[in-house]
């Protein structure tokens, strides 16, 4: 197959012969020979050196800012290689390493990635071109690194060409996750999907929701920041300010930045805690300034930087405030520290950086430690050659230990561990010393399997790549005037909850609540927010909650409505409290009135059944239509004042069905045996001879109640088949339910109570005609007067009935059907009792033929017509009225025309006094 090769040239890195670049070897940092060759990317250096010539020509500069941190990510891999080879691990395969400088610049990264591709054994290190890669094997098999996002993504997309295996023990960007575009990407440590999840509920827990975010203009930074303005905006957290910082050191605007960050700080008084998505030399600078700008605020680190002791050793550092963050989980460092203790014993030759930070070591031995800390990462590799050349070296264990992040460092070894548990997959049933007895890809298929047990755990990568290990919760705290990083917490990442050791370091956590960050002040239960016009959602307003809605939790964004009609809530109300239900109660004072008028009523109608029973054959009863007529008028009157009781108490169907159905059936027939007897007395009594045949016609007793009944009973029965009463709720009292019959169809109720009023409207236009009768006979007057009194209550019913509303509603209803039944029972009754009772005189036979002999003689005298028909056998004559016709007494055989109460019309003659007295008993 026909390839083109890539030579990879050694560019000029300065001009002194220790740190130049003469062949491709000399770009190592670190290296070691070994059957399998592992390779390393760390930013040792923070940054890289840029001159000002112009043209701009293509040379690697040298670098500036030496990382004691990531140096010891080296020295890691370093010992991690060296314990897996001492090991039975790998059986006797031993691993080499070669670790390169990226300086935090991809540019170098990218130069160090092209070397890890070269052909193995390639004499030019040259770099293949080919379509298929599956048999090349390339001078490592696999990378650890590399220290920052950023760099990890260009690397990563350089390897995927040959599927080279890369584990970094730091970049933590939510985007490497993605298998897709980085398909041989690994890493120790959770995303920042994780931490930003973490960060965010600390925020959270400690009642925040008004911050800044500070991160750098680089990838890391801004997947970083979108990540947390994610979870951030799902949290109700709000960003009020982003600053992003220049990712170079060297970048002119660098400064000025930094100044304008603070700044906004200082400006934004609400804001007290600021989220920082920074690397290490970044957020020394920006304390440096805040610091001198006496910024006192709450400081929530990121991965990066949280247990960087060259940020927490700086001077003042106490000034800025409280400062919590989020770092890998640490491991047992015991081993490691012993490789430390005995590392000045290690061989220099094959190790750039060990050298580099032993002239260190010489050149600031005589400073403090942060001053020795700021010689050693401001010195260049120019500079270190001038100034080391008459020193001593000079060794300090101390200041290693003291660089030491136990996270960074696990995680390294990890990466170290899963790619050795890896090749161990591979060399099974293969000789490995041979470098080309497995492939890199075949080496990622068998590290996507492995699993590594730390701590008696478990941990495996996902399908993501990614090795979802939990954080530890950092706090930096003063102890003995020093600034000590301490653990708080674990955060689990799987849980998302935070685990205290004990109830000191919880007392830490809750002390964070104590201060404030807020836009607005938090809205109490029974509050909610109304937003402003800023556009953050958490600047707000606090108004309470209006009437039926409750909020029962702090800064709700709305309230809540009460669930269901049946509940109410006053304004401002943390809870809904069930609606007091009402009805007109047995127990009710009015209730209890009415009963007992009723109760009176029932004992009235009692006692006139009494009394007309004992004067059965009395002529007062018989006038009044007999026994039979007045037991039905009483019964019927009874039944209205018991259907009065259906009114009150807890409404139910049936007492809905039953009242009106009682009422309108029993008025019906009461109403009816009253027309009958207006209609009898008229009859008896009338001395027009068309109105007699009329009256006549009409006159039929049974059958009329029967069908004036039966009228109201068919309406009865269709209004409760077809739109039947029932229970209802009536909610129009805000705090109350009012218990109520309705009445299922208003017009059939209508056309009940028009049907009741029908009747009465004629018995009374009958009971009106029959009103001059005779004195003690006069019942129509009565009836007259009775009807008066029911169309008056009902007229007056209508309107109080359809604007009253509330549990009194039926005692409306029971108040107009007692006032017209009252009225029509002692209309109808109490003066016939009166006489029975009081003049007794008058209820006798002899009198009561007196008195309707006396009113017919008067009524037959003044008959207002011109002639009288006089009748025979043989024929009849029209004479007119004689005056003897007035005065009877003289013309008992004069030519008049009259008629006694239920009998024929007689003509010619005026009856004797013994006729009078038949038609009377006939009545």
């Amino acid at each position: 197959m026909a390839f083109v090769s890539f030579l990879i040239p050694c560019f000029v890195m300065g001009t002194d012969i220790a740190f130049s670049c003469q062949n491709a070897a000399d770009f190592v940092g670190a290296s070691s020979p070994g059957d399998i060759v592992i390779g390393g990317l760390f930013a040792v250096h923070s940054e890289m050196l840029h001159t000002e010539e112009d043209p701009i020509k293509p040379v690697i500069q040298n670098c500036a800012g030496f990382e004691v941190q990531v140096f010891l990510q080296t020295l890691a891999m370093i010992h991690a290689i060296e314990t897996i080879n001492n090991s039975t691990l790998l059986s006797g395969i031993t691993l080499g390493y070669e670790i390169y400088d990226t300086c935090a610049e991809v540019t170098k990264a990218m130069a160090s990635a092209l070397r890890f591709l070269s052909k193995f054994n390639s004499s030019e290190d040259a770099v293949e071109f080919k379509c298929n890669y599956s048999d090349y094997i390339p001078r490592i098999k696999a990378v650890t690194g590399a220290s920052y996002s950023e760099v990890s993504m260009a690397v990563s997309r350089l390897l995927a060409l040959q599927l080279i295996p890369q584990v970094s023990p730091a970049s933590s960007a939510e985007i490497l996750s993605d298998k897709i575009r980085f398909p041989s990407f690994f890493r120790t440590i959770p995303s920042d999907f994780h931490q930003t999840r973490a960060m965010t509920h600390l925020i959270c827990e400690s009642g925040w929701n008004w911050i800044g975010v500070i991160a750098t203009d680089d990838d890391n930074g801004r997947f970083a920041l979108e990540s947390f303005g994610v979870q951030a905006m799902a949290n109700n957290v709000c960003i009020a300010f982003k600053e992003m910082l220049p990712a170079y050191l060297s970048d002119s605007t660098f400064h000025t930045k930094v100044d304008h960050a603070i700044e906004k700080i200082v400006k934004e008084t609400k804001v007290n805690v600021i989220v920082v998505f920074m690397r290490q030399f970044h957020v020394l600078k920006l304390f440096k300034k805040a610091i001198e700008r006496n910024v006192n605020k709450i400081w929530i680190a990121s991965d990066n930087w949280s247990a960087a002791v060259k940020i927490s050793t700086i001077p003042n550092i106490k000034q800025l405030g409280t400062i919590v963050g989020f770092g890998f989980k640490s491991g047992d460092m015991s081993s490691f520290q012993d490789f430390l203790r005995n590392l000045h014993e290690k061989p220099t030759e094959n190790n750039k950086f060990l050298r580099e930070y032993i002239m260190l070591l010489s050149v600031c031995a005589h400073l403090e430690y942060h001053d020795f800390q700021t010689c050693i990462s401001n010195q260049s590799q120019d500079d270190l050659l001038e100034d080391v050349e008459n020193k001593h070296q000079i060794w300090r264990d101390d200041f290693l230990n003291a660089n030491i992040e136990p996270g960074f460092i696990q995680s390294t070894i990890l990466a170290v561990y899963a790619i050795a548990h890896a090749i161990k997959g591979q060399c099974k049933n293969r000789n490995c010393k041979d470098p080309s007895a497995f492939t890199p890809w075949e080496l990622l298929e068998e590290l996507k399997k492995v699993i590594i047990i730390d701590d008696d755990k478990e941990i495996k990568f996902d399908s993501n790549g990614d090795m979802s290990t939990s954080y530890d919760v950092l706090l930096w705290k003063e102890i003995d005037g020093h600034m000590e990083i301490t653990t708080m917490a674990e955060y689990d990442a799987e849980k998302g909850d935070f685990i205290f050791e004990d109830e000191e370091k919880k007392k830490d956590f809750l002390n964070l609540k104590k201060v404030q960050s807020t836009c607005s002040q938090h809205c109490r239960p029974g509050q909610m927010k109304k937003v402003t016009e800023s556009p953050h959602t958490c600047c707000y307003e606090c108004v309470y909650c209006p009437e039926n809605h409750y909020s029962n939790q702090t800064d709700m964004d709305y309230c809540y409505r009460c669930n269901n009609k049946t509940y109410w809530a006053p304004i401002n109300s943390t809870t809904c409290y069930k609606k007091t239900i009402y009805f007109l109660a047995w127990t009710d004072w009015f209730a209890v009135f009415l009963l007992l008028l009723s109760a009176f009523g029932v004992v009235l109608v009692l006692s006139i059944c009494v009394i007309f029973t004992k004067n059965l054959n009395t002529p007062v009863v018989k006038a009044s239509g007999g026994l039979t007529v007045c037991y039905i008028i009483l019964f019927s009157h009874f039944l209205i004042f018991l259907s009065t009781i259906f009114f009150i108490g807890v409404p139910t169907e049936f007492k809905c069905k039953t009242r009106q159905a009682l009422f309108g059936i029993s008025f019906t027939l009461c109403i009816s045996c009253i027309l009958i007897k207006s209609l009898k007395i008229l009859l008896a009594f009338s001395f027009d001879p068309k109105l007699q045949n009329f009256l006549k016609c009409m006159y039929k007793p049974i059958p009329t109640v029967i069908t004036c009944t039966g009228i109201q009973v068919i309406i009865c029965t269709f209004w409760l088949i077809f739109s039947t009463p029932f229970v209802s709720q009536n909610f129009s009292i805000p705090r109350a339910i009012i218990l109520e019959c309705n009445e299922g169809s208003i017009v059939a109720f209508g056309i009940m109570l028009g049907y009741i009023a029908a009747l009465a409207f004629i018995c009374f236009i009958f009971a009106f005609k029959g009103r001059k009768l005779p004195e003690n006979y006069n019942e129509a007057k009565f009836i007259t007067f009775g009807m008066l009194i029911y169309f008056i209550a009902w007229i007056v019913f209508i309107p109080v009935y359809a604007t009253t509303f509330g549990k009194y509603l039926p005692a409306v209803e029971i108040i107009v059907v007692l006032i017209s039944n009252y009225g029509i029972l002692c209309c109808t009754f109490l003066p016939k009792c009166y006489i029975i009772i009081y003049k007794q005189e008058t209820n006798t036979k002899s009198a009561f033929l007196k008195m309707v002999y006396t009113y017919s003689s008067k009524s037959a005298g003044s008959v207002a017509v011109s002639q009288v028909s006089l009748d025979s056998k043989s024929s009849s004559f029209r004479a007119p009225i004689s005056d003897s016709c007035k005065t009877h007494k003289n013309s008992v055989n004069g030519n008049c025309q009259f008629q006694v109460p239920g009998q024929s019309l007689i003509t010619g003659k005026v009856l004797p006094r013994n006729a009078a007295r038949k038609r009377v008993s006939s009545i």
